[in-house]
């Protein structure tokens, strides 16, 4: 296997590089005082950074090579998840208030503040190993790709040479050159999808001549609105589950939210999750689209453009289209991705780990003890998702964004219900909680294990392998909705008949405990600005959603 990358390419992919090396040296020489600097950046980021840290989180080298091996395969179905830009605003305007107020460093921290310590450690535990299921392994996986394609070298080397060079500055400089490398890798991610976006659309011959060669030979190509017996795509489990899926990962997830609770306060934590919600919009242009335009280029063009597996739609498109000079810029970008995504997982572990199960068992650790342990706890993460690799290729048919979420509806629905009641409703306790999450995790190990044992193309010979295949088969889509509707009847049911919490206890924490000089604050927290540019694109994400129908 040879490199695509000649002198140039190589220089420039260098340059970047360095860059990335001297962000990362920046911020080690500052050094970490604390757990506060090493887990939150000391409390103290703008809304700029937030924003592009929010965004390079989510966006990992599974959305540039997932998302585009989707678009390839099915068209535009899976954009309903890259549309969960309005669910970002709901995390500024909806939860972040309630979260800065408490004072939580972590996700697991706040459910003991608002119920009690054993919905604190399940929801540390969950974490870890949704973290292990999902993220770590799907972009190593990713990762591996994208560096065997590009630079030439097999598979597991790229992968884990990635992840060591990931590993050292995050485990070195902690959320710091996290965050700020972040900035510096959105750039060039954007840049460089944007530029292949934009010569894929000139080979193909434009976008009404993309159109055209796609719907000829897959007329629902275009197609965000599959019906609802759709065996893969139907629209309400897309729209409807999918914003389960997503409140539970924008909203809930500490993977995302700590970027937030890097802010000083309110206003630019909210600001940043408004910007950050603006950039998630444009994966759809700079991955999707790159995607399809694979699809229709290897119809127009199957000598040149050929794809043996739709996840290798996007580096194919890398080696094939772009001159010197821009593939040592776009394969950057693409490393970028991989590493930006891995480095905000290496730190939302090591921070979960360390604040909710470590310092939990031992509260009287020094602060430089605990920022020593969070530095080893990574190491683990890392070598358990490499070990799930394997495994992926059962689940989701082998396409790897469609793998990613599947997992994610049936992690999400039990989160999801009892933060959102637990945060609108004052009267849900802390057995309702607890009660929620392991039966929500109970229906997670049945669903995820039925699908991993159950093949599509294997039909079931007893009545209750025949029950147990249906059950398998369900859409992933609207299992969360069934897991979610189960979940709230379970939380609802639980607080009403059981005893109330005691309210003093969760002042400021729930929307019914407000005092009047928090409900105050809340007010002056945001300008007409913030609220204009909400609304602005709440109206492009409907506009979006109203092109893609066919």
């Amino acid at each position: 296997m040879g490199t695509v990358l000649e002198g140039l390419d190589w220089i420039v992919l260098g340059i970047y590089f360095l860059a990335l090396v001297a962000v990362a040296v920046w911020v080690v020489l500052q050094k970490n005082k604390n757990t506060e600097d090493y887990f939150l950046a000391g409390r103290n980021v703008g809304w700029f950074v937030i924003g592009a840290s929010i965004f390079a989180s989510n966006i990992g080298s599974e959305h540039v090579v997932g998302l585009a091996g989707t678009g390839f395969e099915s068209g535009t179905p899976m954009a309903h998840y890259e549309l969960h830009a309005w669910i970002v605003l709901l995390l500024g305007w909806l939860f972040l208030p309630f979260y800065i107020r408490s004072g939580a460093f972590t996700m697991p921290e706040f459910l003991e503040k608002r119920f009690d310590s054993r919905s604190r450690w399940f929801l540390s535990v969950f974490s870890l190993v949704a973290y292990v299921l999902t993220k770590v392994s799907v972009t190593i996986y990713a990762g591996g790709i994208v560096v065997s394609e590009l630079l030439g070298i097999p598979f597991w080397y790229g992968a884990i040479g990635i992840v060591i060079f990931t590993g050292v500055y995050t485990v070195i400089g902690g959320m710091k050159a996290v965050i700020y490398t972040e900035t510096l890798q959105t750039v060039i991610l954007i840049l460089g999808s944007i530029i292949i976006t934009y010569l894929g659309l000139q080979e193909v011959g434009g976008w009404s001549q993309l159109r055209d060669t796609v719907t000829a030979v897959s007329p629902d190509h275009f197609n965000m609105w599959r019906p609802m017996n759709d065996p893969n795509f139907p629209w309400t489990g897309l729209l409807i589950g999918g914003t389960i899926v997503g409140i539970w990962y924008w909203c809930t997830d500490q993977y995302i939210v700590q970027r937030t609770l890097a802010a000083n306060n309110i206003k630019i934590g909210r600001r940043g999750a408004i910007f950050g919600a603006y950039l998630k919009l444009l994966p759809i242009l700079i991955f999707l689209v790159p995607g399809i335009i694979a699809f229709a280029l290897s119809i127009q063009n199957p000598e040149v453009f050929s794809i043996e597996k739709a996840d290798r739609a996007f580096p194919m498109l890398v080696k094939t289209l772009l001159p010197v000079g821009l593939k040592g810029l776009v394969a950057g970008g693409l490393m970028a991705a991989l590493m930006s995504s891995l480095a905000s997982v290496f730190n939302s572990c090591s921070t979960i780990f360390t604040i909710d199960i470590y310092k939990k068992l031992k509260p009287n650790m020094t602060e430089v003890k605990l920022v020593r342990v969070g530095q080893i706890a990574t190491g683990f993460i890392v070598v358990l998702g490499i070990i799930w690799i394997p495994i992926m290729e059962k689940i989701g048919g082998g396409v790897m964004y469609q793998y990613l979420q599947n997992v994610q509806s049936y992690i999400a629905p039990p989160v999801t219900a009892v933060f959102l009641l637990g945060i609108i409703w004052k009267r849900v306790n802390a057995k309702a909680a607890i009660t929620t999450l392991l039966t929500g995790l109970l229906l997670l190990i049945l669903r995820l294990g039925s699908e991993i044992y159950y093949q599509p193309q294997i039909a079931a010979a007893k009545t209750l392998d025949g029950i147990m295949y249906e059950f398998a088969t369900i859409n992933f889509a609207h299992m969360a909705i069934f897991m979610f509707i189960f979940s709230v009847i379970v939380c609802v049911s639980v607080s009403l008949f059981t005893t109330a919490p005691n309210y003093k206890t969760i002042v400021g924490l729930s929307f019914g405990t407000l005092t009047p000089e928090q409900k105050q604050e809340n007010k002056g927290s945001y300008d007409t600005i913030d609220v204009v540019l909400s609304i602005i694109l709440v109206i492009l994400v409907i506009g979006v959603l109203s092109y893609f129908t066919g």
